[in-house]
């Protein structure tokens, strides 16, 4: 299986003879970092809190295997004063251990959001009466009120992403406003910021702990930015913006997932999609049968081709057919943008509120808002952005002049005109050839178990905890998802994790994410002394098993797993008691990718990395996420909403110094971007790239500590754990990355592990 040793996986249960990977490349240390990167994943922040009980250790079935049992129902209580015919019955709102995702239905949503927002305005009136500027009588019981609403909240919106249905979306639009509506009350309460500002101001705020420091600061500033100190007027201005905008994101959301499930390709003449591995042509056949055509195989079909990740990345990378590429490519670059599910107009109302949200508290632009509560300032970013881009320019160039080279060597038509349906197949065949490997080749010694029981092995030896399957504790939403706990050195549980590893394109949105469940909290806490336990979601969208199989997976999937977890571990190992600023909680969203990104560093294995380094994708990762980076910048500062620039002008004039292909006249991309209009990342996707610098910088740690030497890694290992993972939002930033590496970060070691270090310097 995948272990850690010497922190490289290396394949210890598969036959060296064999491997492809062992058999072919012998090179001694894997760097530099040029896989190319999966999608960044949104990192949702729908916690919600429970308490839990002293647990018993269940008997867990065999990993991935499906689970069918549920957990008993137990200890916590939403809404206990409102016990009426509404809540009986309701799961929502009875007592539970663990949130009963089996038993929720869309027929819940609307009377226990309603019942619960009824509790909180009393409780949040009751805390204006009495409030003192005191964490007893301020904080304490505001982290309750919050708590309370996202425990339900969180369970609902979970379920959306994961378990879409048209009824489960009208329930909640039916409630949503109420919600926001009760947010902005509780955001603008003049008696809480008040009391806030009465802490700040006291001749006891020097005796206060970092952590607490930082959360009264927090508070402040997000009073302001949610417009407490506007006048009546505006403020009514000001909410009808946020109910709006609120309303255009959730509506961005699911006409991309619709667009998504929309496109279907029956194909019934195998030379149609020549070129497709065994397993893609085996989940092609898989969708067929799901799809009705209940007598397909993966060698005689028919095959359906779908937009979803697994089915439309085999396309680009291995179909023959140039013309079957292109109209996948096409059709997934244009989701979105026409008909009854077209977000242009979307887009555009989304950047006219938040400019007219920006004027209204004093910003020039929503970029500034978006800034306030960053490391970063727009300059700043923009300026990491272009160093990035001018180091990375020119590498690809050349690389895309090789592919041309290559592709023409190998008789193809189209080599002097490579069109973007091209890039990823032709880059695929170049690796293969220049190589002899490729990635079909690694899914075999990529089955989901092995490169769990690896990220396990490599947790253990890093940080010292210990990961058991605890199946059956915890209600769950589908069969496929695992439910783990992780234990201290002791054998003692620190905190439990959902992991849900496959795709479901008719009721599962895309992309990958780790979602907090519980925050770790000493107000919360069961039995009063010790703090309540964190709990973490893990989402991807990979490859699921085909037929008796289990889920044999590419890369990049076993990447993201890496990433997903790297979050997960900040929320999970965090010490921090303060509920408030618990895990990612409280961390600047431009540092919140920090331990994502530096996880990802320990799943390149030395061999496949040789295999891959230089052209897998003809260097053009880099500047596609500078794009991105830059393009959403670019529309949150200069770009004026009904002016001489549409938002498709604006991405061209992005690309044209940003890509090296120019873009297709009819690129859509803006419509299904997601993470800046339906997530947390609106002039903020730079934060991938600014937490890069950060999370390369760490791993230089334990390289200048040697990656041979075990003691030292897990010395540094110890370190990482007492600092980025321990400290959450009760620090800053900046201060906890100079208490674990000594210094302030440089982008150095990131320009070295994409081979750009010279190019930089020069």
């Amino acid at each position: 299986m995948l272990i850690a040793t010497r922190l490289t996986l290396t394949l210890s249960t598969v036959n060296r003879h064999n491997n492809p990977l062992l058999r072919r490349y012998s090179s001694s240390l894997f760097r530099p970092k040029q896989f190319s990167k999966s999608r960044p994943c949104p990192l949702w922040s729908s916690s919600f809190s429970f308490c839990l009980d002293a647990i018993h250790k269940p008997t867990s079935p065999t990993p991935f295997a499906p689970s069918h049992s549920h957990a008993h129902s137990s200890s916590f209580s939403v809404a206990a004063s409102s016990r009426d015919d509404v809540v009986q019955g309701n799961p929502l709102l009875q007592e539970f251990e663990f949130p009963p995702f089996d038993a929720v239905q869309p027929k819940h949503v609307r009377p226990a959001i309603r019942t619960l927002l009824t509790q909180l305005d009393r409780e949040l009136e009751e805390l204006e009466r009495n409030v003192e500027p005191s964490w007893p009588k301020l904080v304490e019981p505001l982290e309750k009120i919050v708590d309370s609403l996202v425990v339900v909240w969180g369970i609902v919106n979970h379920l959306k992403s994961v378990k879409d249905t048209s009824e489960l979306r009208s329930a909640i639009e039916d409630v949503q406003a109420e919600k926001v509506k009760f947010q902005l009350k509780l955001g603008q309460s003049k008696p809480i910021y008040n009391a806030f500002k009465a802490i700040r101001e006291s001749p006891d705020w020097q005796t206060l702990s970092e952590a607490r420091k930082r959360i009264v600061e927090s508070q402040l500033k997000d009073a302001v930015l949610n417009g407490v100190a506007l006048e009546d007027d505006k403020r009514e201005q000001f909410n009808k913006i946020e109910q709006e905008l609120e309303k255009l994101s959730q509506k961005f959301e699911e006409n991309v997932l619709d667009a998504t499930k929309k496109f279907e390709k029956l194909i019934t003449d195998k030379k149609e999609i020549e070129g497709l591995p065994a397993t893609a042509l085996g989940l092609a056949a898989q969708i067929a049968v799901s799809k009705g055509h209940e007598n397909a195989t993966a060698d005689n079909g028919p095959w359906v081709i779908t937009l979803d990740a697994p089915s439309f990345i085999a396309v680009m990378q291995h179909a023959r057919n140039r013309s079957l590429r292109e109209e996948v490519y096409r059709a997934y670059l244009t989701r979105a943008s026409t008909g009854d599910l077209d977000n242009t107009k979307i887009i555009e109302q989304i950047l006219k509120l938040r400019m007219e949200k920006a004027k209204l508290l004093n910003y020039n632009n929503y970029a500034e808002i978006s800034m306030a509560t960053k490391m970063a300032t727009v300059d700043k970013a923009e300026e990491l952005l272009e160093k990035l881009r001018k180091a990375s320019w020119d590498a690809a160039v050349q690389d895309m002049e090789d592919l041309k080279k290559f592709s023409k060597n190998q008789g193809a038509l189209e080599a002097d005109h490579l069109k973007h349906w091209d890039i990823t197949f032709w880059s695929e065949r170049l690796r293969e050839s220049k190589y002899d490997i490729n990635e079909e080749e690694l899914r075999p010694y990529f089955s989901l178990p092995k490169v769990m029981d690896g990220l396990f092995n490599l947790a253990k030896t890093l940080f010292g905890i210990e990961i058991e399957p605890a199946d059956g504790l915890a209600p769950v939403w589908n069969t496929d998802v695992r439910f783990f706990r992780v234990n201290d050195s002791s054998g003692n549980p620190i905190a439990y994790f959902y992991f849900d590893p496959y795709s479901r394109p008719s009721e599962k949105k895309g992309g990958a994410w780790m979602g907090e469940v519980v925050a770790r909290s000493r107000v919360l806490s069961r039995d009063g002394t010790s703090a309540r336990l964190p709990i973490a979601q893990m989402v991807c969208n990979q490859t699921p098993p085909v037929g008796n199989k289990p889920s044999l997976m590419t890369f990049r999937e076993v990447e993201t797993v890496f990433h997903e977890f790297g979050h997960a571990l900040q929320h999970m190992l965090t010490k921090q008691d303060e509920g408030l600023v618990a895990g990612i909680r409280g961390i600047e969203w431009d540092a919140v990718e920090l331990p994502s990104q530096f996880m990802e560093n320990w799943c390149y294995h030395r061999e496949t990395l040789m295999g891959i380094a230089k052209h897998f994708e003809t260097g053009e990762s880099l500047p596609e996420d500078i794009k991105f980076a830059s393009l959403d910048l670019e529309l949150h500062t200069k770009y004026v909403p009904g002016g001489p620039e549409s938002i498709y002008d604006v991405d061209r004039r992005v690309s044209e110094r940003t890509q090296v292909i120019p873009p297709l006249p009819e690129d859509r991309f803006l419509c299904s971007f997601m993470h800046i209009f339906a997530g947390g990342y609106a002039a903020g996707y730079y934060s991938y790239k600014w937490a890069e610098v950060l999370s390369a910088d760490a791993f230089s740690a334990f390289e200048d500590a040697g990656l041979e030497n075990s003691e030292a890694v897990k010395e540094t290992g110890h370190r990482f754990r007492e600092t980025v993972l321990a400290l959450g939002g009760g620090k800053a930033p900046l201060e906890v990355f100079v208490e674990f590496r000594g210094r302030e970060p440089t982008p150095d070691a990131l320009l070295r592990h994409n081979g750009l270090l010279s190019v930089a310097a020069s």
